[in-house]
């Protein structure tokens, strides 16, 4: 598996490498990879969910003079905000046969950053009919993802030290009666985002039982 730090990275720029690399992990082109970046300001809105546009609370005019984008995505899930602070994975792994379940996948994914956190003395659960990593009610980190073929697209975002303002904005994920954290809040201190990536890519490659390289 190849770990990727890409730093920080414009949301259309990623779905455009995302799609790129989906095709070539298809033909056998390359191994699996594991994106870690951060995007600039950005909403995305969830595939097929008619839902998540009536999820963002403020106008396309005042978004965009915060200089917030607005995207449509090709993931699952509802609406979700993307910003500076905030670790990104997008994983392009092809699943085995014997992980070939969207739920579990999803559950390994929550598995992996559960465990992430654990490392800095954050414990964080799964809460039931709910996805993404949670501290009592408050998300710390959203999972939403696409398969194709069984090659996996988008991924999980993870709250490090995101201003946690900009998720006023919307409703995340359309769950109005929970809210959402960071690790710096929780811990109090700046958390090292370059710590969390490796802690991240460490967990993921454990879970996933991969041996990581690692990239740009």
């Amino acid at each position: 598996m190849n770990v990727r730090r890409l730093g920080t990275i414009d949301y259309q720029a990623a779905l455009d490498l995302q799609k790129q690399l989906v095709e070539e992990r298809k033909q056998g082109l390359i191994s699996d990879q594991l994106l870690l970046l951060e995007h600039p300001h950005v909403i995305t809105l969830g595939a097929r969910n008619h839902n998540a546009s009536s999820n963002v609370l403020e106008t396309p005019e005042a978004l965009a003079r915060r200089g917030v984008a607005v995207f449509e995505t090709g993931r699952g899930g509802d609406v979700t905000y993307h910003g500076p602070g905030q670790l990104v994975g997008y994983p392009i792994i092809e699943l085995p046969k014997e992980r070939r379940d969207v739920h579990r996948y999803v559950r390994d994914l929550e598995e992996v950053l559960i465990q992430a956190v654990s490392d800095f003395g954050i414990t964080a659960a799964r809460s039931p009919g709910l996805t993404g990593i949670w501290c009592g009610d408050e998300k710390l980190a959203a999972i939403g993802v696409r398969i194709s073929r069984w090659v996996t697209s988008h991924g999980f975002a993870l709250n490090v030290s995101t201003d946690l303002s900009h998720f006023g904005l919307i409703v995340p994920c359309g769950i109005t009666d929970k809210g959402v954290t960071s690790m710096e809040r929780l811990l109090g201190r700046p958390i090292p985002m370059d710590e969390v990536a490796a802690a991240v890519a460490r967990r993921f490659a454990g879970v996933f039982q991969a041996a990581p390289t690692t990239s740009k």
